[in-house]
């Protein structure tokens, strides 16, 4: 496990040396920040109770939204573009030599990558955020503690995802089509538009139940306070199911794919 470590270490030492990108993206999702955090102070001034949320609820999740967007990368842009990369080249083939399971190391890597960016992307917004809005902010050590387990988990389960994406450059040479079906699909079942609680009816039962709700919908509400004791190990169960789902059928399809590694052009 040492060797996981290493590189989880390893990811967080890369996203940190881009400084430059990292103060633009907490610029980016400030502003965006604004933008949501004004729309959606327009909507609960007509319904202050929408979605079951109050007025410093709802503000909190759009802050919330802006810091874990690229901590649980919703919006693609995360180590599935160098593997896709990699497995279209053939590259893969090098990486498969190596002593190390290939999804573990891929894994660590990216909890390395989240965790630079839950704290070089994420406090910087939030912080600005409760400056300029009454944010419903935890009192209680616990509930800190208990929102960090939940994004751990929505980050693999994010990890999972993406793994999958990645892989099925295997048999399209070209994951582009899928990593922007994956984007659109994290963007919209995520919660980071609106909060799953508003969609109406079946979709909001279904989108509820797939896995990009763990990315945000889920560590929000337990920030905010609205899973406590067995609620809140059911929630966990909920991401952890879909976690060790996902990377399953992730080993699946990576013991098929790697029997077929192909060097594009010969």
């Amino acid at each position: 496990m040492r060797v996981y470590a290493v590189v989880a270490a390893g990811g967080f030492r890369r996203y940190a040396t881009y400084r430059i990108e990292t103060v633009a993206g907490v610029f980016t999702n400030t502003v965006f920040g604004f933008i949501l955090a004004y729309t959606y102070t327009a909507l609960w001034d007509e319904r202050p109770r929408l979605g079951g949320y109050d007025m410093p609820q709802a503000l909190t999740f759009v802050w919330l939204g802006q810091a874990l967007l690229m901590t649980c990368v919703m919006m693609g842009g995360g180590f599935e573009d160098e593997l896709i990369e990699r497995i279209r080249t053939g590259d893969i083939a090098v990486d498969l030599y190596r002593p190390v399971d290939l999804q573990m190391w891929w894994l660590a890597g990216d909890l390395g990558r989240a965790g630079f960016h839950l704290l070089g992307r994420g406090i910087v917004p939030m912080v600005l955020g409760g400056l300029a809005f009454d944010l419903a902010l935890p009192s209680e050590a616990g509930t800190w503690l208990a929102f960090l387990v939940a994004v751990t988990l929505g980050v693999v389960v994010s990890f999972a995802i993406r793994y999958l994406v990645a892989l099925s450059a295997f048999w399209l040479m070209d994951g582009a089509g899928a990593a922007q079906i994956a984007f659109l699909a994290g963007l919209f079942f995520s919660g980071m538009l609106l909060p799953l609680t508003l969609f109406p009816g079946l979709l909001g039962e279904v989108a509820r139940m797939l896995p990009w709700s763990a990315l945000l919908q889920v560590p929000a509400d337990v920030f905010l306070g609205k899973y406590t004791g067995w609620g809140l190990v059911r929630v966990y169960v909920f991401q952890a199911s879909w976690a060790a789902v996902l990377l399953l059928v992730g080993r699946m399809v990576q013991s098929v794919a790697t029997r077929r590694v192909v060097v594009q052009g010969g």
